[in-house]
Formats: structure tokens, C-alpha cells, sequence
């Protein structure tokens, strides 16, 4: 039964003063459950037992941190009915999405689950002395340990996969940080459900108390507080540019500053090449518009922008998108907020000089129909903000003059999420310098299909060049974001016994190491 208050720890929030209730996506009309404001007081005692659990809970096996995760995801599966009961209602949803998401944030717990256990990920380095050298060589010992308390806050476009279960949180606990998460107001109940299962599951392996809280706000004073409590160690974050970057300010104005991982989103740029464009243009416009269109367009890998040489090819994949889009039906967006910023941020594109409509937004009431813009490259080179992403179901299509324009506006592109270039085999060898410049634009490089749809595996990568991310060096997807949160140490002449585990002579865990330049297990 939902309480509506903030988990602190192992213990409720108070029923403080200031309350707000969720919005049925569908309606626009608020829900009946009240949620409870985090006070001050509430978010210093969520970190104060963060942080008093953050040494015993680093100091913990690798094989206890999968059980822990692995009991989330159990705990999970088995409120698949509570949580069908509300994630449509506050988010619009359908089920079988819901079903699906619910199995994405399991399954990535259960990966780092298998990752933790494993225990190789923590880098163990070995570099043994040498008295007879000159100068001599000390023995040095590596690994990466865990960095600390962290925040993190829920993402309004996942409300499973990205938010209280999500990534961040389960890659952090995977390398042993307790977690304060701050739940996103656009789904609040939601969050309590999920946010119980976490804490259910701590009670039951008697994790110490203050590795998971969940802060319940409707505004920003919480997250800022959070940010700033020295008690935090690092951030994640998955949601707008805006946001994330004030995030990055606040983190950054820290006596002691943090970093950040914040996923801020792009317009996944998608390059057609003329002979790709001669051969499949319907069958890439049927898929452009499957992928504008899902979710109602409402992902950070959405295809934003469709770049290709103007021709009669392009109006063939011109008029067929067009014509693809018109038939997706209009759709709830999470939240009325998102609604409105999508219909303001197509009018502002729409209204630049040198942009078409070629599909307007057709919907009534609080459903939106997907659009698409035109422009040329000569345009978008001498006004970049058309290339900025607008959230939702928006493309915009750019007709270059020849492949020095289109080379030219790929060269001007911020850093992006994904690249997808759409081209057959026998002509990349007439665009030799493209897959290397798309590989400076973007954290992950598609050739054909369509950006939509991130995998969870090892070999992820879910991030890119600023703005699209923080850190151009991280993954917020896959196995690799664990090591975000954990920082290298290491220890110089230090007796046997006394090593971590992972850097005793006798490999204890029986990992794989790197041992005076050779991979040894």
C-alpha cells in the first residue's frame, strides 16, 4: 500500500507540510495519492546513513553485492501487478512497453549482478618490486574501489529502466556505493513501489542501513541540496541539457567538487548516403518513422535529424516519411510539462528562417502526432540551434547541396548520443573521412538500422561528446558504467595480509589480474 513518504534508510519520512500529487498522463487530471516532500532535515539523514554505510558496504564480498541485486530483480518481477496497476496511469504507457522495461531493469541488475560476482572489473594491476634495479622498483598494487555515497536522480521517460532501479543505481551498488535516489514527481508512485522492493530486499540480507534512500519532491530545492550535501560523492543523472547542466555547476562550486554523470540527450543524426538513398529510400523512411514515432518519440536516441544530398532520391524518402508519420496516431506524452516544451520547441524550429513544415502536430487535447521539418545544409550550418534536440516525436530533414555541404554540416554537429549512417558497402570507399568524423560526434555508430533501442550488454556504450554527456569517457548503459563510480588506489609496499582481497599474493578470488604486464589468474 502506497504511504507516500520518503524512505530514509529503513524508516518512513515524516507527513511534512508540503505535498503534491502524480497526473494521470492520459487526463492531465491529478491522482489521488499525496507524496510528501523530502525536508532538509531528511535529505542530511538519508546521506548521513549513506555515508555511515558506505565503509561496510564497500568492504562487503562481490558475491553478497549479486545477491543483493539479485533479490531487487526478484522483488521486482514479483510486484509486476502493483506496478501495471500504476505506471500506465502516471506515465501513459501501454502495459506491454511497461512489461518490457520491467524485464530491461531486471535484467540489467541481474548483469551487474554477474559482473560484481566475477569481481574482474575492478582492474586489479600488479607491479612487483625489484630491489636490484636501479633505482629500485617498490611493489605497487591497483584497483578500483568504491567512490562513495551517491545521488542520483530518476528520469521521467523511464520510470523503470532510468529511474529508481535503473542504471545508475544498480551500477553504483554493483561497485559498492550506497544510493540516495531523488524520485522524479512525474512518477512518484512508482518510485515507492520500486524504492520498497529495494529497501525490502536490504532488510532481508541485513545490508546496513543507509544503503538505498528514496527523497520524494516536486521541485529542485531537494536535488540542489542533495548535490551540494558534502556527504555525496557523485552524481548520475539521465534527463534534459538544461537540467544536467545545473547539476554540473552545482557539483562543480563544491568545496570539494564531484563528478557528475549526467545523460543530457541529442538528435542522433542520421546520414543517407546516394547510393543507400537510390536503392532502399522507402524502406529507410518506413523505418525513420517507426523510430520517430516510438514511444512517441519520447527517447534520448530519437532520430532527430536525417541528413542526405538533395535529388529525386530525397524526395522519394522525403514524401514516404511524410506520408508514414501521417499515419502513426497521435499519443499522451509522459507528462502535460512535456507536452507543452514539445509544442514550444517545434514552433520556435518551425519559426527560423529557412524551415518548412512538412508535417505539422494534427492532434486534439492532450495527445500529440508525430512532425517532421525541412531545411537545407546551407541553412542549419548558419543556424546551429536547429540542431538541438526538441523531446518527442520531431524529425527534421536537411537536404545538402553535394557531399562537401553534407560532410560540412556532419563536421558542425554537437556531440550526440548515436550516429547512424545508412549507406551500401561498395561507397564508403568514395567517403573515406565519414566514419571517423561520426566517430568524433558520437558514443555509439550505427550502420543501418535505427538508433532507438539501447541494448544492455558488455559492450555498451551509452554517452558521447559533451552535450550529449558529461563525460565522454563513460557509458551510462552496460556493463562498463559500473566503473563510474569507483575511483583507482593504490598501494605501495604493503604487507600481504593487509591488501584488499584482489591484491594478495594468493589471488584469493581467483581473478584475472594483470601481474607485471601478463594477464594471469
Amino acid at each position: 500500500m502506497l504511504q507516500g513518504r520518503s524512505l530514509i534508510g529503513y524508516c518512513e519520512g515524516e507527513i511534512g507540510p508540503h505535498s503534491f500529487q502524480g497526473i494521470a498522463a492520459a487526463t492531465g487530471q491529478p491522482l489521488t495519492q499525496r507524496f510528501y516532500c523530502a525536508s532538509a532535515d531528511e535529505v542530511d539523514a538519508a546521506v548521513r546513513l549513506a555515508a555511515q554505510a558506505a565503509p561496510i558496504y564497500a568492504a562487503q564480498s562481490g558475491a553478497l553485492h549479486g545477491t543483493f541485486l539479485r533479490a531487487i530483480a526478484t522483488r521486482l518481477d514479483d510486484s509486476i501487478d502493483a506496478l501495471l496497476a500504476v505506471v500506465p496511469q502516471e506515465t501513459g504507457l501501454p502495459e506491454a512497453r511497461v512489461r518490457n522495461e520491467l524485464a530491461r531493469t531486471t535484467g540489467q541488475l541481474r548483469l551487474f549482478a554477474k559482473v560484481t560476482e566475477r569481481g574482474d572489473w575492478v582492474d586489479a594491476r600488479i607491479a612487483s618490486a625489484d630491489p636490484a634495479r636501479i633505482p629500485p622498483r617498490p611493489d605497487l598494487r591497483s584497483m578500483l574501489q568504491a567512490i562513495g555515497p551517491v545521488a542520483v536522480f530518476g528520469a521521467s521517460n523511464f520510470p523503470l529502466a532510468f529511474s529508481v532501479a535503473g542504471g545508475d543505481t544498480a551500477s553504483a551498488l554493483a561497485a559498492g556505493c550506497p544510493v540516495v535516489v531523488k524520485a522524479h514527481p512525474a512518477h512518484p508512485a512508482t518510485s515507492e513501489l520500486v524504492g520498497q522492493a529495494i529497501v525490502d530486499a536490504a532488510r532481508a540480507l541485513d545490508m546496513p542501513e543507509g544503503v538505498f534512500s528514496l527523497l520524494f519532491d516536486d521541485g529542485i530545492s531537494i536535488g540542489q541540496r542533495l548535490v551540494r550535501h558534502p556527504g555525496i560523492a557523485a552524481v548520475g543523472f539521465t534527463g534534459s541539457q538544461r537540467a544536467g547542466r545545473a547539476l554540473m555547476d552545482l557539483a562543480a562550486a563544491r568545496p570539494v567538487p564531484i563528478p557528475v554523470y549526467a545523460e543530457m540527450g541529442s538528435v542522433n543524426p542520421v546520414v543517407v548516403l546516394p547510393h543507400a538513398l537510390h536503392a532502399r529510400a522507402e524502406a529507410i523512411a518506413d523505418a525513420l518513422a517507426a523510430s520517430v514515432s516510438l514511444g512517441n518519440g519520447q527517447f534520448c536516441t530519437c532520430p532527430g535529424l536525417v541528413l542526405a544530398i538533395d535529388g529525386e532520391d530525397y524526395v522519394r524518402l522525403r514524401d514516404r516519411l511524410v506520408q508514414q508519420l501521417a499515419l502513426k496516431p497521435a499519443q499522451p506524452m509522459l507528462t502535460p510539462a512535456i507536452a507543452g516544451a514539445f509544442r514550444d520547441g517545434v514552433a520556435t524550429q518551425a519559426s527560423r528562417e529557412g524551415v518548412e513544415w512538412l508535417l505539422a502536430d494534427h492532434s486534439e487535447g492532450g495527445t500529440i502526432a508525430p512532425v517532421a521539418l525541412e531545411t537545407n545544409g546551407a541553412n542549419l550550418l548558419c543556424r546551429p540551434a536547429l540542431a538541438h534536440e526538441v523531446f518527442g516525436p520531431a524529425t527534421l530533414l536537411v537536404h545538402c547541396a553535394d557531399r562537401t555541404e553534407l560532410l560540412a554540416v556532419v563536421a558542425a554537429l554537437e556531440g550526440q548520443l548515436t550516429a547512424t549512417l545508412q549507406a551500401e558497402v561498395d561507397e564508403l570507399a568514395d567517403w573515406p573521412e565519414l566514419p571517423a568524423l561520426l566517430a568524433r560526434k558520437a558514443g555509439r555508430l550505427l550502420f543501418g538500422g535505427m538508433p532507438t533501442g539501447v541494448e544492455v550488454g558488455h559492450a555498451t556504450v551509452h554517452g558521447g561528446p559533451y552535450p550529449a554527456c558529461s563525460d565522454s569517457r563513460t557509458t551510462s548503459v552496460g556493463s562498463a558504467a559500473i566503473t563510474r563510480f569507483a575511483r583507482p588506489v593504490c598501494y605501495q609496499d604493503w604487507p600481504d595480509a593487509q591488501l584488499p582481497p584482489a591484491l594478495q599474493a594468493a589471488n584469493p578470488l581467483q581473478l584475472w589480474r594483470l601481474v607485471d604486464g601478463e594477464q594471469q589468474c
